[in-house]
């Protein structure tokens, strides 16, 4: 290790000089989820001297102080992909929401469409050679750093050094300012019996040597707890949590018959707990990649037997899918579902599947329904759904005309809300669902 790689960090600075770059009227890139730079973003809204700054993210964690009420004029949220922190300040119309495939993402930033004169980045520290890396959140993040007129990086020394197409030079940095704090953390929830049913469900339809690809939930967990059994699995994902280390730990997952990774799992970022980043920290059969390439489809469908495991918030009985809002309400984003639900079909016997709740509500509202909700998100179409599970049943809408795909949903309602649906099927269509069988 050279002298000055030794004491590379004899030129941090403040937070608040870090982000002195920052000028009104730039566009800045936030790095996202558990990556996100705490000290920057808040040393970024303790100034008073900016207006009409942009400020493009996917979710971030932890407050975003930039969202509140009476900072407009200074700060403009562009959600890529919304977080719970900004989904009141898109509904006032006080921040922004662009629905994109995550796949696309980097692409805004790469083209140029959206050029980025700032990007605030968390990086785990430099190795002998100079280079950090990008930690728990590779995403549209690698992106932003190549092409961004200004790097500023929070330097934590609790950020895992992981390994990928995910490394960003200490000598392209700007400025930086260096902490020892902890990571945010999402800790697993215990299941409920309808996730319990659901995991059971879902995990009938996972075979052998399948390739994995889920996220964060009550529903993906209580999938991945009901693996265990299986044998070598693969892991290529947009993002996983703490319960692919479990079946990892369990020989479960090895990666063994993958065709792009072999041997390695593959993903763009992660979200979990402490164990879960020390699992991913230095730790070469796990690769972090951009999001542009884990969510190709032409990437994704050379591995065999996709399982694409995404979840809802209603659905249609024509089978088209809303993911991302409640009505005119944003709620998430299209995100990666579908680009995995897509590249599962295209996989040799790949599996997409659609996984939610029969109701919500706490039972009040079928989140199966005759018609989406005025404003509702189409993230998935009809012609692209295939597997839709809830804790009634499994139904494969593949081929099957409209009549078919009907009466296949209404079974798996919840049975309080089946006779209803039938009721407005046949008024909207003037036909019987069982019609046709």
């Amino acid at each position: 290790m050279t002298d000055s790689a030794a004491n590379w960090n004899r030129r941090a600075v403040s937070a608040a000089d870090a982000v002195a770059a920052v000028r009104s009227g730039h566009r800045v890139f936030i790095h996202g989820a558990c990556a996100t730079p705490a000290p920057l973003v808040e040393a970024l809204c303790a100034r008073r001297d900016l207006e009409g700054v942009r400020l493009y993210h996917l979710h971030t964690a932890g407050p975003a102080p930039f969202a509140e009420r009476g900072r407009e004029d200074e700060f403009r949220s562009v959600s890529l992909f919304t977080g719970a922190p900004l989904r009141q300040a898109i509904a006032e119309d006080r921040a922004d929401f662009v629905p994109i495939f995550l796949s696309d993402i980097p692409g805004l930033f790469l083209s140029g469409r959206v050029g980025l004169d700032v990007a605030l980045l968390q990086l785990s520290p430099p190795d002998r050679h100079g280079l950090c890396s990008l930690g728990t959140s590779c995403d549209a993040a690698k992106a932003a750093a190549a092409t961004a007129r200004i790097v500023v990086a929070e330097i934590n020394a609790r950020m895992p050094r992981t390994h990928g197409n995910n490394v960003v030079p200490l000598s392209s940095l700007h400025a930086f300012t260096v902490t020892d704090r902890p990571l945010v953390e999402h800790h697993p929830e215990p299941e409920t019996p309808v996730e319990a049913r659901i995991g059971e469900l879902v995990a009938g339809l996972v075979e052998d040597g399948s390739t994995l690809q889920m996220g964060i939930g009550g529903i993906p967990d209580a999938v991945l707890a009901r693996l265990h059994g299986k044998r070598d699995l693969g892991i290529h994902t947009e993002m996983f949590s703490d319960r692919v280390v479990d079946l990892v730990e369990s020989g479960a997952v090895t990666n063994r018959l993958k065709v792009t990774g072999p041997g390695r799992i593959v993903t763009s970022f992660v979200n979990g707990s402490r164990r879960l980043f020390d699992f991913v920290d230095d730790n070469p059969l796990v690769a972090f990649y951009p999001c542009d390439w884990t969510n190709d489809t032409s990437v994704i469908r050379r591995n065999p037997r996709v399982v694409a495991i995404n979840s809802a918030l209603q659905l249609d009985l024509s089978g088209q899918v809303c993911a991302d809002s409640i009505g005119h309400r944003i709620y998430s984003g299209i995100g990666g579902q579908m680009d995995f639900i897509r590249g599962a079909a295209l996989s040799p016997g790949g599996r997409p599947i659609i996984a939610l709740p029969s109701t919500a509500a706490g039972g009040r509202i079928s989140r199966i329904t005759s018609q989406l909700a005025p404003g509702a998100g189409v993230v998935t179409t009809r012609g692209h759904v295939h597997w839709v599970v809830t804790e009634h049943g499994a139904v494969n809408l593949h081929g099957l005309t409209l009549r078919e795909r009907a009466a296949a949903l209404i079974s798996i309602a919840h049975p309080d809300f089946r006779a209803e649906l039938e009721r407005e099927y046949r008024t909207r269509r003037g036909t019987d669902p069982e019609a046709g069988r």
